[in-house]
């Protein structure tokens, strides 16, 4: 039994949790709006890294809340007279390698899948957590990410 499910960690680690042409469009309901995929580790740092500004990190999911709630939230928060500079985004279950990078700089916060942060000067300064988003409008978090616009952007 062990090993069994060595075997399936091991499967899961090295393959992606969904299939491509099921989360593109969701991928896309973002890109379409300006926010580059961050698809490794080295783009994550890079990302994190090189920013003097202010950067926003959506991780997206394909999760219903995600859906109905985030990326529509999201869409509408940088419509805002103030927004982020760079707009980015990994895929939970998918990018497996830049969600887990991403992660780190998210600390002391634990992995939550969607989950929204921004960073000023390569330092967090806003997240929302799964917690946040799910039972939340698009409109309640639109404007919980636009305060920390004014705020910090």
């Amino acid at each position: 039994m062990t090993q069994v499910l060595l075997d399936l960690f091991n499967f899961v680690k090295k393959h992606d949790m969904y299939p491509a042409e099921l989360v593109q469009p969701m991928k896309e309901d973002l890109t379409k709006v300006g926010f580059e995929e961050l698809l490794d580790a080295a783009a994550v740092d890079a990302a994190v890294s090189a920013n003097t500004d202010t950067l926003l990190v959506v991780v997206n999911s394909v999760c219903g809340c995600a859906a109905g709630n985030m990326r529509p939230g999201v869409k509408l928060s940088i419509q805002h007279d103030k927004a982020p500079a760079k707009l980015t985004t990994v895929f939970a279950g998918v990018d497996q390698e830049a969600v887990a990078q991403a992660r780190k700089y998210f600390l002391p916060y634990p992995p939550s899948s969607p989950s929204i942060a921004l960073f000023k000067e390569g330092k967090l300064v806003h997240f929302l957590e799964r917690h946040h988003i799910e039972g939340g409008s698009a409109q309640m978090i639109a404007a919980n990410l636009q305060a920390a616009y004014d705020e910090f952007c």
